[in-house]
């Protein structure tokens, strides 16, 4: 496909659709609109967590991340569903599919949201011509709604859209950053976690203001060349075109998961990172890679995060080995405090047909003989959900419905298939 390379001109959107899971659920069933809802990994758990809510759930107070006892108590007549997560992909495709009947670049950036370069689309009417139509195509035929923001480039496209929901269209030209972004602030701008803003915090920078007028070499030393990136973006620079194949590219494959409650059973434990090595495997098998590397994430009661990492000297790509190196990473350096969640990632990936000699021969024709059970297997756990081959016995399994950080990623590996 290639990317968009007009420099000068550019007319970008960003698309947002407006709590996706929620509005997807409402368009099944209208009886839900208007009502607070809320879409939650495990709704009989009490430490279930809410993956998304309806605007009548926010103005209660209730949160995305929040666990369902605190939404409830927030909002005692909530209504709470399980996510349906094939649901949401179809709803998704169509939307994509939408979108690239306006122009060829658009950019997935995950199930809900993606970029568009519309600068050569003149003939089909004004920017606000075309998000008006598209924004009302997408409400009158899947009866979602979404936010579009409108600005010469990415990052100021990706601010925009926030600016109004739901059903908003939102203009950021440059020339109006010194009054519309900058007195915005610094936890407020895309780019910007909680750990880097406190940094930024640390140096005097209050608003995205303050971070486009600091000193690049004070930035620099404080964050290496992202803080030369954020100076930029906060001036309202962004060069990065809208890349169709952007989906592609990937450096880590990963999968995390709650736990359903914290934990030190070795067995509850032992369960769900043989269940996480299980779904590395299966995504490194659809994408025909292999990793080096191997990180593990541990995340306490207390919500305190570590990740440590072991290089490997060759490449991997079966669960045995993934979960073999996780393992052995999570018996060094947990600390026998309870753990909330964990995740599994695998790093230094790269393309099995670009590895060459690096792969062992004999693994790689055993394993490449395996393609076709892997395919079914695969086909049927979209169609079934966990593998119809395995049924295991504890806590964590019975909650697979928890939400995990690998679906959006899951989504973006099936977008062009």
């Amino acid at each position: 496909m290639g990317v968009s390379e007009r420099k000068k001109g550019r007319i970008i959107f960003h698309i947002d659709m407006n709590c996706f899971y929620a509005s997807v659920e409402m368009a099944y069933n209208p009886k839900l609109k208007g009502k607070p809802l809320a879409i939650a990994g495990n709704p009989e758990e009490r430490k279930g967590i809410i993956v998304t809510s309806s605007y009548e759930a926010r103005a209660k107070g209730v949160k995305t991340t929040m666990p369902i006892w605190q939404a409830r108590k927030l909002c005692p007549e909530l209504i709470v569903m399980r996510p349906n997560f094939d649901r949401y992909r179809k709803a998704s495709k169509e939307i994509f599919k939408m979108l690239s009947e306006v122009t060829p670049y658009v950019q997935p950036v995950s199930i809900d949201e993606g970029y568009m370069d519309i600068s050569e689309a003149e003939n089909q009417g004004t920017p606000l011509e075309i998000a008006e139509k598209l924004q009302k195509r997408i409400l009158n035929e899947l009866d979602i709604p979404c936010s579009i923001g409108i600005a010469p480039n990415k990052f100021l496209a990706k601010m925009a859209s926030d600016m109004k929901k739901p059903l908003g269209i939102t203009v950021l030209r440059k020339r109006e950053i010194s009054n519309i972004l900058w007195p915005l602030s610094i936890s407020e701008m895309y780019g910007v976690g909680e750990k880097t803003a406190k940094k930024l915090k640390t140096i005097n920078i209050e608003t995205v203001g303050d971070l486009a007028n600091k000193d690049v070499y004070e930035l620099k030393q404080l964050l290496g060349i992202n803080g030369e990136r954020l100076k930029n973006r906060a001036n309202g620079n962004d060069t990065s075109p809208v890349d169709p194949d952007a989906i592609y590219e990937f450096k880590s494959i990963g999968s995390s998961q709650t736990l359903p409650e914290d934990t030190t059973d070795w067995k509850d434990i032992s369960s769900l990172m043989n269940l996480l090595a299980d779904n590395v495997e299966r995504r490194m098998h659809r994408k025909e890679a292999a990793g080096r590397s191997v990180q593990v994430t541990i995340r306490y009661h207390d919500r305190k995060t570590i990740t440590r990492s072991k290089k490997l000297q060759h490449y991997i790509d079966s669960k045995a080995d993934i979960l073999l190196t996780a393992n052995e990473l999570l018996q060094k350096h947990w600390n026998m405090e309870p753990i909330r969640l964990l995740g599994i990632t695998v790093q230094d990936i790269e393309d099995k047909r670009n590895l060459g000699k690096q792969l062992d021969i004999f693994s790689y024709e055993k394993e490449a003989k395996k393609e076709k059970l892997y395919s079914a297997i695969d086909q049927l756990s979209e169609k079934y959900g966990k593998s119809p081959f395995k049924t295991l016995q504890s806590k964590v399994n019975e909650s697979t419905e928890q939400p995990r950080t690998s679906f959006q990623k899951d989504f973006l590996d099936d977008y062009k298939r």
